[in-house]
């Protein structure tokens, strides 16, 4: 697998990476995330920058070989669901602080439906996440919140891949 994974990172751009790698290579030839979120199975994806954001060791959204096998592991059939979990979670927490709150809520909604929604119709549906998965009260939802509502969801370890 890893020999085809390696072709399809080296596709993304060629002039970057090479056709051997070493092993230093693997974790500092970084492919810059506008490649990356032209793949045909990002494309389509309104969260294509967030996910190269949440595998992304630079922090900007370029991601290594190392870093792209990272992210086709977790969005493998196989990978086991709090792997999945924990990088839905990561994607989702668009400040980064540990917690998805009203803010990054928000930022999902304009995300996903684009000029679909109003502000106010954001605003009633981030009021009610909050509300229903808030088990401690404090405004956000920790990663176990988080894990409890998701996994109510019957198709998020179905639709939570990528086949190469």
């Amino acid at each position: 697998m890893t020999t085809r994974v390696h072709k399809r990172f080296r596709e993304l751009r060629p002039d970057l990476v090479p056709r051997q790698m070493t092993e230093g290579q693997a974790s500092s030839v970084k492919v810059p995330c506008e490649c990356i979120e032209k793949m045909p199975e990002l494309r389509e994806n309104p969260f294509r920058r967030r996910i190269c954001e949440a595998f992304s060791r630079d922090g900007q959204g370029n991601l290594s070989f190392e870093d792209f096998l990272d992210a086709l592991s977790v969005f493998s059939e196989q990978a086991p669901r709090d792997i999945k979990v924990f990088y839905a979670f990561k994607i989702y927490d668009f400040d980064q602080d540990g917690f998805i709150g009203h803010a990054d809520l928000m930022s999902c909604l304009t995300t996903m439906t684009k000029n679909e929604l109003s502000p106010e119709e954001h605003q009633q549906i981030a009021d009610k996440v909050i509300e229903e998965a808030d088990v401690d009260g404090d405004g956000k939802l920790s990663i176990l919140e988080f894990e409890h509502v998701i996994l109510r969801a019957p198709d998020f370890l179905s639709t939570f891949h990528i086949r190469i």
